[in-house]
């Protein structure tokens, strides 16, 4: 596991700068829209309030006769809910009782005689509730009179005006709003960035090529005497799906939690292009940091928190991305609402994506295995990544579902615009869907290239069918 550091390096202390940096530009971002619909709400509570206030001289407009009539028909439709199922009743005791009765071959006609009688005064019933329900609209329309809508339109031309100049009262906060938090926010940002700056200015400056995401250099993780890997080397460029192939046992896992600084790596070098496009040292990141950055993984085994639902498993990857304080999130106040129901529509928007919007509010408990392995691909697209490391994302799929994934990472690395690592078995989806491919073999380097170089080298065939490297 990643150590921690008492005394941080400036990499470290340059995170929690670089997380309200860009918390503050996500907010300046989204002010309109945040203002915007907090003001709505406002105005719909008022319009509501105003309709409340119409009730009693909408009442006194409408037709006496007809809203009696509907009165009636909805409690009469209570009632027939409630005696269909005393109907049922006496008709599932009456063909009990005729079974009964057959098979200890006694006479079962008087069955229907009760039978008959029941249902007879089930509809005496009915007809009697009727009655009353008829005499009770009758009283009702006599007592409050015809129609009269003259002081209803007065009401409502009134209450049009009082909505009308609410709507201009919050338009115009809404826009002082936007204007006093843009500023604040923009001097914010400033500030943050002049401290940025200092301590880069005060770092030992990293450097990537332009095209590269992603550097693994000399990489060493031992446990003890076992070298887990060895010396490993790749860079994984921008935009490509990138395979780490190997046979059990061959390291690629322990790679992955390298990567993610599940493991402090014993040697080498980790360089990232992070979402803000600085190249950063993932070896100088906290194990909680590295999601910051821009790195998102996906598990071998499917890690989902099954007593909760697919929407919120989801929105379980945020937990990082809240600007709302610890108070606020305690309180349940406004802003936090608001901010949770940003985040539940881009979680619908990538449920949408794929393909499982129709399972938004299930349980992860009791779904499809393929199922849960899209919707753990749909957490890690929450975090805005830029490299999602996929582990075996094949791994339990039939042929279809396969075929399915393939097609499901090249939309992912196309609509998103982000770079994907993938450890992976199923050589077809490797070979299908990979742009480089890297096969490592007991924690050593075997061969890196393209699919069909990969599939031509003695050394990988060795490595994975066994064969002689002199045979042919």
């Amino acid at each position: 596991m990643a150590k921690t550091n008492l005394f941080p390096t400036p990499q470290q202390r340059l995170l929690p700068l670089q997380r309200k940096h860009s918390a503050a530009r996500r907010e300046l971002e989204t002010l309109q829209q945040t203002v915007d619909a907090r003001q709505a709400r406002k105005l719909a509570a008022y319009g509501a309030k105003l309709d409340r206030g119409l009730m009693k001289a909408a009442f006194a407009a409408c037709d006496k006769e007809q809203y009696a009539r509907c009165r009636m028909d909805e409690a009469l439709q209570k009632f027939d809910v409630r005696q269909n199922m005393d109907r049922r009743a006496v008709n599932h005791s009456c063909a009990t009782a005729i079974f009964q009765a057959i098979a200890k071959g006694e006479p079962w006609q008087d069955v229907l005689e009760k039978q008959r009688a029941e249902l007879d005064a089930l509809d005496a019933k009915r007809a009697e509730q009727l009655q009353q329900l008829q005499a009770q609209k009758d009283a009702f329309v006599a007592k409050n009179g015809a129609a009269d809508d003259t002081g209803y339109e007065k009401a409502k031309a009134e209450a049009r005006t009082l909505y009308d100049r609410r709507a201009e009262q919050l338009a115009a906060q809404s826009e002082q709003l936007v204007r006093r938090r843009k500023e604040k926010l923009t001097a914010q940002i400033a500030a943050l960035e002049g401290r940025i700056a200092r301590i880069c200015a005060a770092m030992e400056p990293l450097a990537l090529p332009e095209d590269v995401l992603l550097r693994v250099e000399g990489l060493k993780m031992y446990f003890g005497g076992l070298k887990a890997v060895n010396d490993v080397t790749f860079d994984v460029k921008k935009g490509e799906i990138f395979g780490l192939i190997g046979p059990n046992g061959a390291g690629k896992t322990t790679v992955f939690n390298c990567i993610t600084r599940f493991y402090d790596a014993t040697d080498g070098t980790l360089l990232l292009r992070n979402k803000d496009g600085e190249v950063v040292d993932l070896r100088q990141i906290q194990v909680h940091d590295v999601i910051l950055q821009g790195i998102a993984r996906t598990f071998q085994n499917v890690e989902l928190v099954r007593e909760i639902s697919v929407l919120d498993n989801l929105l379980v990857a945020c937990t990082r991305e809240y600007r709302s304080s610890l108070l606020v999130q305690t309180l349940g106040l406004p802003r936090l609402r608001a901010e949770e129901e940003v985040l539940r529509e881009k979680a619908r928007r990538i449920l949408k994506f794929m393909g499982l919007e129709s399972y938004a509010s299930w349980l992860a408990f009791g779904l499809p295995y393929g199922i849960l392995k899209k919707v753990e691909i749909a957490r890690a697209l929450m975090s805005d990544a830029r490299l999602i490391i996929m582990d075996e994302p094949a791994a339990g799929l039939n042929d279809s579902e396969t075929a399915e994934l393939t097609e499901t990472i090249r939309r992912i690395r196309d609509e998103f615009g982000v770079t994907i690592l993938l450890v992976e078995h199923d050589m077809s989806l490797v070979m299908n869907v990979c742009d480089t491919v890297c096969a490592i073999s007991f924690g050593e380097m075997l061969a890196i290239g393209t699919s069909s170089q990969i599939k031509q080298n003695k050394a990988v065939q060795e490595a994975y069918l066994g064969i002689e490297g002199d045979e042919s």
